[in-house]
């Protein structure tokens, strides 16, 4: 007779074989093999050698031995749902189904059987079934070790570890809607917006009424500008949660970027009225009001988050960004007390040293207002790092791309609608201004700095399967005309949403557009392009002193400034060669000083009949959303033209990069002297 096994042995036997399960599920079922020897008929070694089976494929033993376990020990929810599985292996799924619906009954929180359930539903065709067991997976997830264990990763910030644990899972469960969401927050956390989508849409689709990955899609939809989609995901979660205050304040940022600043306010009230204490709101509801031209009732929003929380650096840097707030002694003093606290975090140190160098400019304290700016630019210089040395191979690449032979073999093709004005540049640049201009034609239509070519560059990265390393450049050479075309019409699709006025024309004023040009050109033959230019002393120390809520990263440091905007002029002037006449070029001084024939020229360009109003674009009551909102609202004057000579002993790092562009300047440096054609 065999004496008993130690229960601590078998049990210590049994959780290793367990551990070996996943990675070598032969060595784990010789483990269970082995307890068996010691403990014949036990029935968790009975399980393990089952579940042993199922994993190397072996799902006719796998039944057998399991179908045996289950009649032995009818109550055991694991035995049920590890029957399950292996009849699901089997390719037996009605069985399947009645097993899981057994477990499920025997042990409700039991999370892999809802798991189990849902994924036989939904193979069945049954939605309804399976977004319900998918709920009731979620719902038991926090039971789940493994999943718990990938959970903690993703809360230490150790990614990789999280990363590995969630693939290795939805490899053996791809239909765990719950590592689904978890994995697409981690893609977000690592920039990787376009694959978060794609997990949140799979998630979805097996479970509808998943609301927390459904908000986590809305979000993740705007923050890759697709911002209709976003707001069609956000009234749907609204429909089920009408009270849902977080959901509202994200639907009014939402209508915000899609230009109905009207709906935004009212949804921003409606949210302070039942929470007046959010500070954030506060902040998003001041934006809206600027851009709505409420420039009063801005300030006093902005004052309304800062008396709420004095900390705030972004409401001081929002009322320092209206460009027409004077700040009192009380209000620096409000600052500098805040910098002086050893607990206040980079983001809102970095606010408060843009808005103290505002005050202290206005104040004429030109010396000290440099340190503040500075200081600002080093702190968000830290967090958005640029590559000069990379951005100029990036103007490398689009040069030897785009050449004369390049444009004459596609001569004809992309959409031919007239539609767009891109109007492009440095920032800063006067780009806001001649968006003023133009949309104060009856024909032309203002919308925003719209994302839509920018989205279409990186989707066209991510064709070649390398998106981080493949030039855009590249894989437009290689499309054929009906691609071009399709292309053109995607951009205007993309862009249909901001069109809301029904005019024949309207104005992308993306200044960063510059970069593309060749790609306007391939998909849009008949857009018109402006290129907006300014002093480059003027426009780049102009980008040092403005903090940016997203990009620029080049405007942080005055050597990166001066070089990024020594590329821009060189791709410029190789696009004034290989298309001559095709861009129309503004230099900001000549506006200042001939407006009026400057305006000529810029409607004539864009084939449109001169119209006094658009003399007097400052009486456009139309919303505008930058940094020179409130200067485009008062007539062209003169004083802004040499404000960064106060600040000439600084910028030194600044001409030593410009080099012959700013020496040159209106003028373009030969070729030769340009870095970029070097």
């Amino acid at each position: 007779m065999t004496a008993p096994a130690p229960t601590a042995d078998v049990e210590r036997a049994l959780a290793n074989a367990l551990q070996l399960l996943a990675a070598d599920p032969a060595l784990a079922a010789e483990q269970a093999r082995e307890v068996l020897v010691v403990a014949p008929g036990h029935p968790a070694a009975e399980l393990l050698l089952g579940m042993a089976d199922t994993a190397r494929g072996d799902f006719d033993a796998a039944q057998q031995r399991l179908d045996r376990l289950a009649r032995a020990q009818p109550r055991s929810a694991m035995t049920w749902l590890e029957l399950a599985r292996a009849r699901t292996g089997a390719g037996r799924r009605v069985d399947a189904l009645t097993c899981a619906e057994r477990a499920v009954a025997l042990q409700p929180a039991l999370p892999g059987a809802w798991l189990a359930l849902a994924d036989l539903r939904f193979a069945a065709g049954d939605d309804d079934g399976a977004d319900a067991a998918y709920l009731q997976h979620v719902r038991h997830s926090a039971h789940d070790p493994a999943l718990m264990v990938a959970a903690d990763a993703l809360a230490r910030g150790d990614l990789p570890e999280a990363e590995t644990r969630l693939r290795a899972r939805l490899a053996r469960q791809p239909g765990d809607v719950a590592a689904l969401r978890m994995l697409a927050e981690l893609a977000v956390r690592l920039g990787r917006n376009e694959e978060a989508a794609l997990l949140l849409e799979h998630a979805l689709e097996r479970a509808p009424g998943f609301d927390a990955a459904r908000q986590n899609y809305a979000a993740v939809l705007n923050r890759g500008n697709r911002h209709a989609e976003a707001l069609a995901e956000i009234d749907r979660l609204l429909e089920r949660d009408p009270g849902n205050q977080p959901l509202r304040n994200m639907r009014a940022v939402v209508l915000g970027k899609l230009g109905d600043f009207d709906g935004a306010i009212d949804t921003y009230e409606a949210v302070l009225a039942r929470a007046p204490a959010q500070w954030q709101v506060w902040l998003g509801y001041g934006h809206a009001l600027k851009t709505a031209n409420r420039s009063a009732d801005a300030v006093a929003a902005y004052r309304r988050a800062i008396a709420l929380n004095p900390g705030f650096g972004g409401a001081w840097w929002s009322l320092a960004n209206l460009k027409t707030v004077r700040f009192d002694a009380a209000d620096i003093e409000a600052m500098r007390a805040q910098l002086r606290r050893n607990d206040l975090d980079d983001d809102a140190r970095l606010h408060f040293e843009f808005a103290l160098g505002k005050a202290m400019e206005d104040a004429g304290d030109h010396g000290e207002a440099f340190v503040h700016y500075a200081r600002g630019n080093a702190l968000r210089r830290s967090q958005l790092p640029f590559d000069a040395a990379l951005g100029r191979e990036r103007t490398r690449r689009a040069i030897r791309t785009y050449t004369r032979d390049f444009f004459a073999e596609r001569e004809g093709a992309g959409c031919t609608a007239p539609d767009p004005i891109f109007v492009v540049g440095m920032p800063r640049a006067g780009s806001t201004l001649i968006e003023q201009i133009l949309s104060s034609h009856p024909r032309v239509e203002g919308t925003m700095e719209l994302p839509a070519l920018i989205a279409i560059t990186r989707e066209l990265r991510q064709r070649d399967g390398n998106p981080e390393t493949t030039s855009y450049h590249d894989v437009l050479a290689g499309l054929d005309r009906a691609e071009l075309e399709t292309l053109g019409r995607d951009y205007l699709r993309r862009a249909q949403p901001h069109r809301r006025e029904g005019r024949p024309l309207f104005i992308d004023k993306m200044p960063n557009n510059f970069a593309h040009v060749g790609l306007i050109q391939a998909i849009l033959p008949n857009a018109k392009i402006i290129d907006a230019r300014r002093h480059p002393l003027a426009c780049c120390f102009s980008n040092f002193k403005q903090h940016f809520a997203r990009g620029q990263a080049f405007s942080y440091g005055l050597a990166d400034m001066g070089h990024y905007y020594a590329d821009y002029v060189a791709l410029m002037a190789h696009f004034d060669e290989v298309l001559p006449g095709r861009v129309h070029r503004v230099i900001y001084e000549d506006m200042v000083a001939d407006t009026e024939a400057q305006v000529r020229a810029l409607l004539d360009y864009c084939g449109l009949e001169f119209d006094q109003r658009c003399l007097r674009f400052f009486e456009n009551e139309r919303a505008v959303r930058t940094a020179s909102s409130e200067q485009v609202r008062r007539p062209i004057y003169r004083e802004g033209l040499d404000q960064w000579r106060h600040f000439a002993p600084w910028l030194g790092p600044l001409e030593q990069a410009l080099g012959p562009v700013l020496t040159r300047y209106p003028a373009v440096p030969p070729a030769a002297e340009l870095p970029a054609w070097r």
